[in-house]
């Protein structure tokens, strides 16, 4: 007995060797096909991932001006990449800093933090802006002008996920005509970003990333490229007959735009700004134009020689923001010639900052992006004169109204000095002290509510009712009604006001205007902001990487392309990402 379970024991030790080997002599080729497979992956990897953010561009120019591109820009990315075309922002207001912020990061404002351009700061009494930045300092600016950076953006961005997965090795670097484009789509632990001053005609940035402007940049400047197009004219590109057509006629009684220098609202466009030689004044003009955007691609070329873009085996990102479009359709509206002409510029424009990269990097070694920060709404009175009821609100008439509810409530016996005098907020707007109603927000004076004794949740709900009063103003929303998240999910316009609610930036009580009206704050012919679809809905195409292209109808959002490029890459998702992975297009 002993002798025969030696004999098996020795048996089944034989077998179990022979296993091991077996495993083993197997398991090689598959831990060598798994090494071979990450290094496939790693020479399949991306070089670069260019984001194309052209400001102020809705859905619908692809649709009205598609047959009109060229073969090499809107057109290549329409055909070649994966577009969504029921793509919206979710979230109000609808501006270009917010937009900017959410396009790299996945997030709502009510996650970032940029709730708007610019805003009051409750510690200081002083409007900020969305990048302003008084410790900083601007490198090749004007006169008096200040730094800026990206420290009020409170979430990572797909950049700074980039530079964190590769130990910094990655590169990543935004450009623009505006500051808050360049920046808040870097995000805050990018290479550079780079921004166009009108006070000195100088692509600038700020000492927040380097103590001194690179050489290129100094030598780009020294050159005066934006000096090229003084006097330019600015024609159309198609006969006046293609543009009467599908834009209407040139300089109709609705687009008023006010008294500009040196120009009117009916082609040519001479860009002078008014003045005898190129300064502040020219510089301006300039920004008006799509010439802008021509100095801006030539300024990115350069950018991507010089910073060595896609050259190496780590994924860089690039973000650029074509802002003359904004400019344009601020001044003459979203159904104007020129917004029609500036739209087949930038498709121009785009076809030669893609075939630049393509021969630098190689488009199958990029991913492309396109999306814009937000829409437009038509000149109200253009909207009128074809029945869809537009209109301007006057934000003091609306103060005013409220003004006299508090006296109503908080003062009956009219006791003199009014104690409500200073219940809503001034603020200083560099020098003039303004009513804290700005961006449809409305700011209280909390140190004055707290003197008096005044519960903050009423006298939300009865400035909430005054401001109801006001001819098109559709809805109100009062802080303690959002901090309880007391809307509804389902109803659009509800959750868009939600997720652009920040307690520490936002105002107490936030006003939404009808549909075509919104309020006036400056002299402007067009403007957005609103959580209508016609400044919600945005192109949202992605070409390149893992994602088939073609047209996709499901409801998308700009928070889903951070995320789901993150995933393509293989790398973490931006800290405040609310987006989804975009699935359906993903091979």
């Amino acid at each position: 007995m002993t002798n025969l379970t030696g004999s098996r024991q020795r048996f089944l030790s034989f077998l179990l060797v022979i296993s091991l080997i077996v495993v083993s002599v197997n398991g090689a080729p598959a831990l060598g096909q798994r090494r071979s497979s990450q290094q496939a992956a790693a020479n399949n990897r991306p070089r670069l991932v260019l984001l194309i953010a052209v400001d102020q561009f809705r859905y619908d120019y692809l649709e009205r001006f598609g047959d009109l591109f060229g073969p090499n820009g809107l057109r290549r990315l329409m055909n070649d990449g994966a577009s969504w075309v029921n793509a919206n922002y979710d979230h109000m207001p609808t501006y270009t800093a917010p937009g900017h912020a959410t396009l790299m990061s996945g997030a709502y404002p009510a996650e970032t933090g940029i709730v708007a351009n610019e805003w009051p700061d409750r510690e200081t009494g002083k409007k900020v802006t969305s990048v302003s930045d008084s410790t900083t300092r601007l490198l090749a600016g004007g006169p008096n002008e200040e730094g800026s950076s990206p420290r009020r953006m409170m979430a990572s961005t797909l950049g700074d996920e980039l530079r964190l997965a590769t130990n910094d090795r990655a590169k990543v670097v935004g450009i623009s005509l505006k500051d808050r484009s360049a920046i808040l789509p870097a995000g805050r632990h990018a290479n550079a970003a780079y921004w166009f001053s009108a006070r000195s005609g100088n692509f600038v940035s700020s000492d927040y990333y380097f103590a001194h402007l690179p050489k290129w940049v100094e030598d780009f400047n020294a050159s005066h490229p934006a000096n090229e197009y003084f006097g330019k004219l600015w024609e159309r590109l198609l006969p006046s007959a293609e543009y009467e057509k599908r834009a209407g006629p040139d300089s109709p009684p609705w687009e008023n735009i006010g008294n500009v220098r040196g120009d009117t609202n009916a082609f040519p466009h001479k860009i002078t700004g008014g003045a005898s030689a190129a300064g502040p004044d020219f510089y301006s003009a300039l920004e008006y134009s799509p010439f802008s955007n021509d100095l801006l691609v030539s300024f990115t070329k350069q950018a991507i020689v010089n910073e060595q873009l896609g050259q190496d085996e780590f994924t860089d990102l690039l973000a650029i923001s074509f802002s003359a479009d904004d400019y344009v359709g601020h001044r003459y509206g979203p159904y104007s010639q020129e917004v029609m002409d500036v739209t087949l510029r930038v498709d121009q424009q785009i076809a030669a900052l893609l075939d630049f990269v393509d021969s630098r990097v190689g488009l199958r070694n990029t991913i492309v992006i396109l999306s814009a920060d937000h829409g437009v709404a038509p000149i109200p009175e253009h909207a009128t004169a074809i029945g869809l009821s537009g209109g301007r609100v006057n934000s003091t008439q609306a103060v005013a109204k409220v003004k006299a509810a508090l006296t109503a409530r908080y003062n009956p016996s009219g006791k003199t000095p009014d104690p409500t005098a200073d219940y809503i907020l001034k603020y200083d707007d560099a020098g003039r002290m303004r009513d804290g109603m700005i961006n449809a927000n409305l700011y209280f004076n909390l140190a004055a509510l707290n003197r008096d004794g005044v519960n903050l949740e009423e006298i939300q709900r009865v400035s909430a009712a005054a401001l109801m009063t006001v001819p098109g103003i559709a809805r109100c929303f009062t802080r303690d009604q959002l901090l309880r998240g007391a809307v509804s999910s389902t109803d659009a316009i509800e959750r868009r006001v939600l997720h652009g609610f920040y307690p520490q930036r936002s105002g107490d009580v936030i006003v939404v205007t009808d549909a075509f009206k919104y309020f006036i704050e400056s002299e402007i012919t067009a403007t957005h902001g609103s959580p209508y679809t016609y400044d919600t809905h945005v192109p949202q195409i992605i070409m390149g990487g893992r994602l088939k292209g073609g047209k996709y109808f499901q409801a998308a959002a700009p928070t889903d392309i951070a995320p789901t490029v993150a995933a393509v890459l293989g790398i973490q998702p931006p800290s405040n990402s609310v987006g989804r992975v975009l699935i359906e297009a993903i091979q």
